[in-house]
């Protein structure tokens, strides 16, 4: 009997509001006669009075009645306008989860939408949710789906923005329907962190991202373009009350078995490769929340492996380290809390571990968080003023922890220490303290100052140059020879980031003795002054929807008072009204002191190109041409480099990205080249159904003359339960000896297969 009532108040519903999938909307035109863009919205929330099926249809009970976000605002091209198509966003919720959803109108023959892995959506239509639940402006959840309800998540903190690889446990769908498509999800409480209250309030916003010709962006939230602060802009959703935020047990348990296999003999590759044993091993992570405010985390003997293979950079003009992002899932979740102006943390220095374990809290405007872990194989970076090097080291002990507490209208002051200890001797200790004050809505001041205390480990195997090369005026040698000192770096900025102009001020040091044992702190011994700005045009009516130039000055001095770098940088950005087409180009002027020598004339002009005209195509290209120091040979050459890329979707299952990256430098004086080669790089992707897929990587580097192919079978229920079946082929040039002397083949060098299994158990 109840369930013939709710389907008739159902069917009633439908039959007054004339669309059988809008909530409460009786307009099905494509803009609104009366519309009314309004600054810091509210929109009122109740709970869901029937159920709720995640599947892009808006008709059922539990959707009934609830009130749309309306009038949404044109952000780009048009600025604060109204948008050439309507969007009705919804939001309602139960005991156990949260609910939002999305009609958004436009011909349905024009949707770009594609069936693709979990965050690889941009290429199409989208709408994003995005909520602050503490109000505070300290971090914020962002949840993008396109049309068929495949998700984008990340976490959003200020002064670094969204961080892709943090996930979220929520189911999502979508349709495409006669007038554009719907999107909706379920986005379980135990999942979020909010405050522990009867009654909630959160900063929300939708924002949704329309490709045709042009990229229209455009959300319920007008904006105030001279509000430096992204969440203050948005609205405020009321309504959800008594609720509770995540708690409760979770495991993560995991199989990984693998068999690696490799060349025993270079001057005999093809008959000396042999097949290694068979390794299996199980690992166990926990995950527990004894309040809502509190977060508990440990892995034994963690699978701490990556499905794919960091992308190959081109290092062959450069002498500093390379950054290579985290790919690790224990490592990705919650480290926003160690991030500085500096590169204080760089987890992945903690490379083996054994064991790792972390901890969160967060009451009010005040948040915590703690990491400890165990490394096997522990790379050491020192850093140089004109050079870094890495070294292996052994097992060590890293603990790290971070206090922020925020305060006003996006402010902060935040205390970070991290700690590592090497087993035998050795350690590296940090200490810092940050922090930002905003002075007026466009004006925000900020500042750090770390100290350092470094006592070095006994290395056993490192390069002969160290033990050679000084630092701190020939105090101390570059080799990890148990030297003990201090060293610290600072820095002070201000910006204004106003409705039409970006200007921003920033000076900064790192002493000749800085080390920061966690972090990514590739030189020391220099002294930045930087001072950028930039304006915004918008011309109406023109090819030319927006411009942007902007000059950028900079001085580099050591400690010694002896300039090492000065350059000016100008440059452009433009977006044309076809084709979704910008261009950028940038003359850069330099004069540099590296290696004893002075080169007073290095100049580089850069331009580029972007064009997505379809949702099956997009391509770009980059090109630069100047002349630059060749590092190894202390000579000036004439530097090209090109990079260009293309992505395909040729089937809405079947995505391919297309990459080369050359670069050359040469020396028209004796006719040779410094440098020549280029990286190319295939990433093929079908997506045969939501969960299951097949992944291709081919990458060839010339630089290295070597083969990788990488297939890759996944099948994955939600972001944390998923298993893996892939392998790895890296094919290497060989000087092979034997029957054909000094013949160059390439050849198999090494080989891989792995499955892996993870799968998460909520209690």
């Amino acid at each position: 009997m109840r369930q013939s009532v709710v389907a008739l108040a159902v069917v009633g519903g439908v039959l007054c509001l004339g669309l059988p999938w809008v909530p409460s909307d009786a307009s099905a035109n494509d803009l609104e006669g009366d519309y009314a863009p309004q600054f810091t919205p509210e929109l009122h929330v109740f709970a869901a009075p029937g159920e709720i099926k995640i599947d892009g249809d808006l008709s059922d009970a539990g959707w009934q009645g609830a009130q749309p976000a309306t009038h949404f605002s044109e952000h780009s091209p048009g600025e604060e306008i109204q948008p050439p198509v309507r969007t009705r966003a919804y939001i309602t919720f139960d005991d156990e989860h949260l609910y939002i959803a999305a009609v958004c109108y436009a011909d349905p023959g024009t949707v770009r939408a594609s069936h693709c892995e979990r965050e690889q959506i941009f290429n199409d239509d989208n709408i994003g949710f995005f909520f602050d639940t503490y109000g505070d402006a300290s971090q914020a959840y962002i949840i993008n789906l396109n049309p068929y309800g495949i998700p984008y998540d990340a976490l959003w903190t200020p002064g670094w923005g969204e961080d892709g690889n943090f996930d979220i446990l929520f189911e999502s769908a979508g349709q495409i329907t006669d007038s554009g498509y719907q999107v909706e999800a379920a986005i379980p409480f135990r999942s979020l962190r909010f405050p522990n209250r009867e009654v909630q309030e959160w900063r929300f916003d939708f924002y949704r991202h329309h490709l045709r010709e042009v990229h229209y962006s455009m959300s319920w939230a007008r904006y105030d373009q001279s509000e430096s602060c992204w969440p203050c802009r948005w609205g405020t959703v009321k309504g959800i009350q008594e609720v509770k935020p995540g708690r409760g047990l979770e495991f993560i348990g995991s199989y990984v078995a693998t068999q690696a296999s490799s060349v025993n003999d270079d001057q005999y590759p093809r008959r000396s490769f042999s097949n290694g044993d068979v390794m299996s091993e199980l690992s166990l992570g926990g995950r527990f929340a004894p309040t809502s405010d509190v977060a508990l985390e440990a892995t034994v003997n963690p699978d701490f492996s990556q499905i794919e293979a960091d992308a190959a950079q081109v290092d062959v003009n450069s002498t500093f380290a390379l950054f290579y992002p985290e790919r690790r899932p224990f490592f990705q979740e919650g480290m926003d809390a160690f991030r500085t102006n500096f590169n204080a943390v760089y987890t992945r220095t903690v490379n083996d571990p054994s064991f790792a374990a972390k901890g969160s809290a967060k009451l009010d405007r005040t948040s915590a968080s703690i990491l400890s872990s165990q490394d096997v194989h522990s790379p050491v970076l020192i850093p140089l003023e004109e050079q870094s090097a890495f070294v292996g080291m052994g097992k060590s002990f890293t603990n790290m922890v971070a206090f922020r507490q925020s305060f006003g209208r996006d402010n902060h002051l935040r205390f970070l220490a991290t700690d590592r200890r090497f087993e035998g001797s050795g350690s590296g200790t940090l200490a810092s303290v940050d922090g930002a004050l905003k002075l007026a809505k466009s004006v925000k001041l900020r500042g750090q100052y770390i100290y350092t205390h470094t006592e070095e480990p006994h290395a056993r195997l490192q390069a002969d140059y160290l033990h050679t090369t000084y630092f701190d005026n020939g105090k101390y040698t570059a080799a990890l020879d148990g030297e003990t000192f201090s060293g610290s770096a600072a820095l002070a900025g201000i910006n204004y980031n106003g409705r039409r102009a970006f200007v921003d001020v920033v000076a900064y040091q790192r002493t000749p003795t800085y080390r920061a044992e966690n972090g990514f702190q590739p030189r020391n011994n220099d002294r930045w002054l930087q001072a950028q700005g930039s304006y915004h045009f918008r011309p109406q009516g023109s090819v030319v929807t927006e411009w942007q130039p902007r000059l950028e000055v900079a001085r580099i001095y050591n400690f010694d008072g002896v300039r090492k770098d000065q350059w000016i940088n100008a440059s452009a950005w433009t977006s044309l009204n076809f084709a979704q087409t910008s261009l950028f180009a940038q003359y850069l002027y330099s004069q540099e002191r590296f290696g004893g020598k002075e080169f007073d004339h290095i100049w580089v002009i850069t331009a580029d190109f972007d064009s997505r005209p379809w949702n099956a195509a997009a391509f770009g290209a980059t090109a630069a041409y100047g002349y630059t120091i060749a590092r190894d040979s202390l000579e000036m050459g004439e530097q090209a480099t090109i990079n260009g890329w293309i992505d395909l979707r040729p089937l809405s299952r079947l995505q391919s990205e297309l990459s080369i990256r050359y670069t050359q430098s040469y020396n028209p004086r004796e006719d040779y080249y410094f440098f020549k080669g280029y990286i190319a790089r295939a990433r093929f992707n079908y997506q045969f159904t939501r969960r299951f897929s097949l992944r291709l990587v081919a990458e060839y580097d010339d630089f290295s003359k070597r083969w990788s192919f990488d297939p890759l079978l996944t099948y994955r229920i939600n972001p944390f339960s998923q298993f893996f079946l892939g392998a790895g082929y890296d094919y290497w040039r060989f000087d092979e000896a034997g029957i054909l002397e000094d013949l160059t083949v390439t050849s198999l060098g090494a080989r891989q297969f792995f499955v892996k299994l993870q799968y998460l158990l909520q209690t």
